[in-house]
């Protein structure tokens, strides 16, 4: 079954291939009619549904430590923090969950088929140009299957050398340093090879103790305070390693480039505060590394193509000293545990795109991935699966741009083999999903959009849903997500008075879950399953508007964004209803919001953020008032200032505060972030 599956994949990328060959050498005959500069003639991408992007200098400004603080931003999106520098912090789009969440680094997808989530902590914002956000998926053609393959999408690009005024060599130094003994020294350099190749090295350390102040308060079943106390947060300490390095190359009409990012991290995972217990012994040592690189050309003006291959190691040790407790069958176990997990990842992909008319372009992408996850698990008797899985997506795709109409619709294959050593092997997978998107621009010369799209995705188990000891269960469905949008998106540009530009958006949607995948009790209090029977219904607004302009030589910037979501849960059991049918689910906010404000005077700027969540519940079933979460929001500030000296250096200094009236707060139940905290930062350009 595998051979004949690993035939139908190799079958459909030298189909794939013999069209580019044939297509090629059509394009080296045109060639001989060109002359030999370097041009790139791609057609420029057609995007219905703009992203919500934060780049350039309004990332560096933002008082954010990686890429999970940047996007809490963005309109729709919930962080769920564990609190400290060591705790995980994961991505929420409209109320759909991690898993739903595609990450992509440089246009190719960071997996984890273990857990499913991708820990955002560890990407730092040093070396990043840009970070977008796209609903659904990003509104263009031209892009490899598993773009397609996921119910939103966040893109992180690195930034790429350029060099000014016939420099061949950039070095950034910065140093970090805050509250919290945190130290974050880090140095990226750039060098000009040639007119078509240049490079990039960058490293970063940081080291934090994890220790600073938080207020515990807690109320009993009557409303009465129970505990209401300051006490100091312990195991959440890191100290982390990235190296990252970067190749760039450009060829006739057409670029490559290749990437090595290494990530090496030790760390406290701060446990939930309950029971009185203030500190745990969990650690994880991590070790990530993954190789990639894209290839991308236009054969000729009608076709286009991209190569893209990746290989990841990840690395997991999870240690627990503490004695943990369950209860079956009124039986005491006493648990430690001591596990360390391999990933492999393997990964291609090849995209074709054709263009029929000026007006209509069809593509074709072929992906394909294997996985493969092994463990040494000390004191489990269950033994480990040990397994692997091959998945093969197809996506076919077309796209109309008729003038004040745009329309694109795309359909996705998705293929499926489990493999395993031990215990029960999940059945294989077939899936098809389609997406359909419009776009109307009712008035030719004002810059006013309407969009609209559905599509239907799901996301795949992980190993740990299906295989995780007394837990997995193997014959898990996919969980499946429909969604819909309608929004628009209104921009103008102002020649006189004070006003620059104005840009706005805002949407409307509604997502549905089906098939989800929660832990359910199996009868035995000890023993969990997880198992496909919940339904999450979601709808809401998300709105997102920007403002420059200038006071004089002032000039002024602001971001705000609104979300308002209704998320329920409407899971039965056996027909029945449970207890939470219709409540809100938990840890989602009615109201939701951000605001970004700056001023620059000449090598001056004055940074203010603001973002507020609103009321909700906890992790907890109910909707009822033991449950009740007040809202929590923080005020953020930072000034800095631009020294050059001898007309080549350029050093930059700011002063950071954060969460200015120090709110204490818990994004997760139990788990308290930091107060008020302040940071310095250094860095010096040559």
């Amino acid at each position: 079954m595998v051979r004949q599956f690993i035939w139908r994949i190799a079958w459909m990328a030298v189909s794939c291939l013999g069209l580019h060959l044939s297509v090629a050498a059509q394009g080296r005959l045109d060639s001989l009619h060109h002359l030999n500069e370097v041009v790139i003639t791609a057609k420029p991408y057609k995007e219905v549904i703009p992203a919500q992007r934060l780049g350039g200098l309004q990332l560096e400004r933002l008082n954010t430590h990686n890429v999970a603080d940047a996007l809490r931003y963005f309109s729709g999106v919930q962080i769920k923090d564990y609190g400290g520098m060591g705790g995980l912090k994961t991505v929420d789009v409209r109320n759909m969950g991690s898993h739903h969440v595609g990450v992509f680094y440089d246009g190719i997808q960071i997996g984890n088929s273990q857990n499913g989530v991708v820990d955002l902590g560890r990407f730092s914002l040093d070396d990043l140009e840009e970070l977008s956000l796209y609903n659904g998926q990003k509104s263009e053609i031209f892009q490899s299957a598993k773009d397609f393959a996921s119910a939103s999408a966040v893109y992180l690009k690195t930034r790429k050398p350029r060099f000014e005024g016939g420099k061949k060599t950039n070095l950034l130094v910065r140093y970090k340093a805050g509250s919290i003994q945190l130290i974050n020294p880090s140095v990226r350099l750039e060098q000009k090879l040639n007119d078509d190749l240049s490079l990039s090295l960058s490293g970063e350390y940081m080291k934090s103790d994890g220790q600073y102040k938080f207020r515990y308060k807690r109320l009993n079943q009557v409303g009465e305070v129970a505990y209401d106390t300051t006490a100091t947060r312990w195991n959440s300490d890191i100290e982390a390693y990235r190296i990252e390095a970067g190749i760039y190359g450009v060829v006739r009409d057409g670029y490559w480039q290749a990437k090595l990012y290494y990530y090496d991290s030790e760390r406290g995972l701060p446990g939930a505060i309950v029971k009185n217990v203030w500190q745990n012994g969990e650690r994880q040592g991590d070790k990530n590394l993954f190789a990639q690189a894209t290839f991308v050309k236009d054969v000729t003006p009608k076709y286009k193509l991209q190569l893209n291959g990746k290989f990841a190691y990840d690395y997991t040790h999870y240690l627990s000293r503490d004695t943990v407790q369950f209860l079956q069958e009124n039986v005491t176990k006493k648990m430690q545990f001591d596990n360390t997990y391999y990933q492999q990842d393997w990964y291609l992909s090849l995209v074709n795109m054709y263009s029929i008319l000026p007006v209509w372009d069809i593509s074709f992408s072929v992906d394909f991935q294997y996985n493969k996850l092994n463990a040494v698990m000390r004191g489990v008797g269950t033994p480990f699966t040990f397994p692997q899985r091959y998945t093969a997506w197809a996506a076919l795709a077309t796209a109309l741009n008729l003038g004040k109409w745009k329309l694109q619709a795309d359909v996705l294959g998705t293929f499926v083999i489990e493999r395993v050593r031990n215990n029960v092997q999940a059945p294989d997978k077939s899936e098809f999903s389609p997406a359909l998107i419009v776009g109307y621009k009712p008035f030719r010369h004002h810059d006013f959009n309407l969009r609209a799209f559905y599509k239907r995705i799901f996301r795949l188990p992980t190993f740990n849903d299906l295989y995780y000891a007394q837990i997995g269960f193997s014959q898990l469905n996919p969980e499946f997500t429909d969604q819909l949008n309608v929004g628009g998106s209104y921009q103008k540009t102002f020649k006189s008075g004070w006003i620059d530009k104005v840009s706005v958006q805002a949407d409307v949607y509604y997502a549905a879950i089906t098939d989800k995948i929660i832990a359910a009790p199996t009868g035995s209090s000890f023993r969990w399953m997880m198992t496909n029977m919940g339904k999450v219904e979601s709808k809401g607004v998300d709105v997102s508007a920007a403002v420059s302009g200038h006071i004089g030589l002032v000039k002024l910037h602001t971001n705000l964004s609104y979300s308002f979501t209704k998320a329920q849960d409407f899971t039965k059991v056996n027909g029945k209803k449970l207890s939470s049918y219709g409540d809100q689910i938990p840890y989602t906010p009615w109201h939701s919001g951000s605001l970004i404000a700056g001023a620059e005077y000449g090598s001056w700027t004055l940074n203010y953020s603001f973002i507020y969540v609103g009321e909700r519940y906890n992790g907890a079933v109910n909707n009822i008032p033991r449950n009740y979460v007040e809202p929590w929001y923080t005020h953020d500030f930072s000034l800095q200032k631009e020294f050059r000296i001898r007309d080549r250096y350029l050093l930059k200094a700011s002063v950071e505060m954060n969460n200015a009236l120090n709110q204490y707060c818990d994004v997760v139940l139990n788990y308290p972030m930091p107060g008020r905290n302040f940071r310095l930062v250094v860095s010096l350009s040559l």
